[in-house]
């Protein structure tokens, strides 16, 4: 029987105490056993082997030289024309580029995006998604922006052509199952990748998605999906988790998810929150225009947080930003900011 190890986390940080994947926030001396079958077994963190203990709590390697013992933003910019929150609202490389130099001031990270995975979103041709993003990316490094940046595609092709122009970091939605190929164009340029999960495709993910148990059925997926990145030559310090919030799941999947956030750091590797405007939010709140949904937004970058989570993927970076250096220095984990 397999077992997941859940650690719970602490609200108010103290120095000594044991990190949450190494992050700004810590977990009690306690953890959950946890099966399929539904028994949740509290154990003292001392008694789990030395490997688990190591999985849970040690320090992740940095990306793209930014430590993470503090949650990072990761900034969307988005160059499409039917995003679900924020499609055609840059309609040229100079209005993308000047985006961009607004939204460094404060994300870690710029996630450039040439291909809508909203649901129900068509297929975008590989030269229009590679149109779409690398004259983009070129444009913002000769502008002097320096901040890492991520190009979010499924594609080998596009991936390929944005680190050619300047990015840093593949985004795979599709942890690459869409294109076999993009592993050997992450494991050649030897970049950290993002591994997300999904259940089918954007055009019918949300068609009655099913899960036998949706946190530990995506649980084995990336657990499956790192193996399949290390065969391919990916080294292990440059893979990121992402639970895949709202591709293919229903509300109660997606809540599901968010409150065991913290059963993924027994990967051993960060995690990836993106759940900036996304529909749940409007599910729970009853708000339908996906741009007024800033402050669940918020409310589930800070529950991200608190979970160890190492990286946000957020839309509305400033206000983010401010929330975090609020709730950092309140719990007394960093002098975040």
């Amino acid at each position: 029987m397999t077992q997941y190890i859940q650690p719970i986390p602490q609200q108010t940080a103290y120095d000594d105490a044991r990190r949450l994947g190494g992050s700004a926030w810590v977990f009690t001396e306690t953890a959950l056993l946890r099966d399929r079958d539904g028994g949740d077994e509290e154990v003292m963190f001392d008694d789990l082997a030395p490997d688990a203990q190591t999985r849970i709590s040690t320090h992740r390697p940095a990306i793209c030289g930014l430590t993470l013992d503090v949650p990072r933003i990761m900034g969307i910019l988005n160059v499409t024309p039917d995003s679900f929150s924020d499609g055609g609202t840059l309609a040229s490389v100079d209005a993308a580029v000047a985006r961009a130099k607004v939204m460094a001031q404060d994300a870690d990270i710029l996630d450039i995006g040439g291909e809508s995975t909203r649901p129900g979103a068509a297929e975008v041709a590989i030269q229009d998604e590679i149109n779409r993003t690398a004259p983009v990316i070129r444009a913002m490094r000769e502008a002097g922006i320096t901040t890492p940046i991520s190009i979010d595609t499924r594609k080998a092709a596009v991936a390929q052509a944005a680190l050619e122009a300047g990015a840093n970091i593949i985004n795979d939605v599709s942890a690459m199952r869409f294109d076999p190929d993009m592993a050997g164009v992450a494991a050649a340029a030897d970049c950290p990748i993002c591994l997300m999960h999904s259940q089918g495709l954007p055009e019918d993910m949300q068609d009655n998605p099913d899960y036998d148990a949706v946190t530990f059925d995506v649980f084995d997926h990336l657990a499956d999906r790192i193996a399949v990145a290390e065969a391919a030559g990916i080294r292990l310090p440059n893979i990121i988790t992402d639970p895949g919030i709202g591709f293919g799941k229903t509300l109660q999947h997606n809540l599901s998810l968010l409150r065991d956030l913290a059963i993924y750091h027994d990967l051993g590797l960060p995690i990836l929150l993106g759940a900036s405007r996304k529909r749940l939010i409007g599910e729970v709140s009853g708000e339908s225009d996906a741009m007024q949904r800033l402050g669940g937004s918020i409310a589930l970058a800070l529950h991200g947080s608190a979970q160890g989570v190492q990286i946000l993927r957020v839309h509305d970076v400033k206000e983010t930003k401010q929330a975090l250096n609020l709730q950092m220095a309140l719990s007394g984990a960093s002098d975040y900011g």
